[in-house]
């Protein structure tokens, strides 16, 4: 039987043991994707598994930056029922998000009274993006495609699920948004 054993049947059984290593080091779900925080410590999302999340990628010197308003009243609003929105800053559209972390984490609480969860600076879009937007916007996502710009807004349920993609222009309040969260929350 041992003998039967040919070189290509090694390289068969070599390569999909390597695959199976890949794939076992691959993140199961969004909440065991690698990041860092606002202050540059690594961390996950695991601390928010079995709450709605709103994920948004954030600028500072943007257009729809007043949205920061409506982000932390949707927070206030719905925090206490297992809601969270986590705000990514994000320098890829018309470099509208400069700063270090420190000055947008200053500037979120000083311009917009932010209290909700920041991130450390990433790419949504690219070679570089990062593996939570692959994750929210890559190929085997319910919503796949490019993020267009700054404030684009993705809704996750209790369970990790990709629920629905708001575009920058739907505002946190809008009751299209707030319906969303409504219905998630029940």
């Amino acid at each position: 039987m041992l003998g039967d054993f040919r070189p290509m049947k090694a390289l068969t059984l070599l390569a999909a043991l390597m695959l199976g290593q890949v794939a076992g080091t691959r993140a199961e779900s969004i909440y065991d994707i690698k990041l860092k925080d606002i202050a540059g410590k690594d961390t996950s999302l695991a601390a928010y598994k079995g709450k709605v999340l709103l994920i948004v990628n954030v600028a500072s010197k943007c257009g729809f930056t007043r949205q920061y308003t409506g982000l932390e009243a949707v927070y206030q609003k719905y925090r206490s029922l297992d809601f969270v929105v986590l705000g990514f800053p994000c320098n890829q559209f018309g470099a509208q998000e400069p700063g270090s972390n420190e000055e947008i984490r200053q500037f979120c609480s000083s311009k917009f009274n932010v209290t909700f969860p920041l991130f450390d600076k990433i790419d949504v879009n690219g070679d570089k993006r990062h593996p939570l937007y692959a994750a929210l916007a890559g190929k085997d996502s319910p919503f796949p495609g490019d993020i267009k710009w700054n404030f684009t807004k993705f809704l996750i349920a209790k369970d990790g699920t990709i629920l629905k993609r708001f575009e920058s222009a739907i505002a946190p309040e809008s009751r299209e948004l707030m319906d969303a969260i409504d219905a998630a929350l029940r």
